[in-house]
């Protein structure tokens, strides 16, 4: 499906593995989606807290629309997450786990116009496996380099 992205965490890709993907809807005020249709968002240090049943996005920052006047809203307000009650307990079980946490990967537009947020359950990567990553990457385009040239 087509989706038009609002914000991609990049960041999350090279600092955590990604164990499982989900997609949750988000609580949002009228002045963060109009922010939102600009494209003036960022997950990049966004998390997501499991706490009393309910799923919260931590510093994820919408920043104010410029023609709000006097009702905006607080850019790094924390932001509900709208999941089902299994999935909620399913991912709070998982995070009792050591080493597991809950990271926004993307904000995006759906075909009807609602705002979701991609999130994941991840475990974060230790240096050498982030190096290992990259030298496997560089060795694969070195790869496809010669390839080309060798044709």
């Amino acid at each position: 499906m087509e989706y038009k992205n609002i914000a991609v965490n990049k960041k999350a890709f090279h600092e955590y593995e990604i164990i499982e993907k989900i997609e949750a809807g988000i609580s949002l005020l009228g002045s963060e989606v109009k922010s939102a249709r600009e494209g003036k968002v960022n997950i990049k240090d966004a998390y997501v807290d499991l706490r009393s049943g309910e799923a919260i996005l931590l510093n994820a920052h919408i920043s104010m629309y410029t023609n709000a006047g006097i009702n905006n809203h607080e850019p790094l307000r924390n932001r509900k997450l709208l999941l089902h009650r299994q999935e909620l307990k399913k991912y709070i079980k998982k995070t009792t786990q050591r080493g597991f946490t809950v990271i926004p990967l993307r904000m995006y537009f759906t075909k009807k116009g609602l705002i979701k947020v991609e999130i994941a359950l991840a475990r974060g990567k230790h240096s050498y496996d982030k190096k290992q990553q990259l030298k496997e990457r560089d060795q694969k385009r070195d790869m496809a380099r010669e390839l080309k040239n060798y044709k």
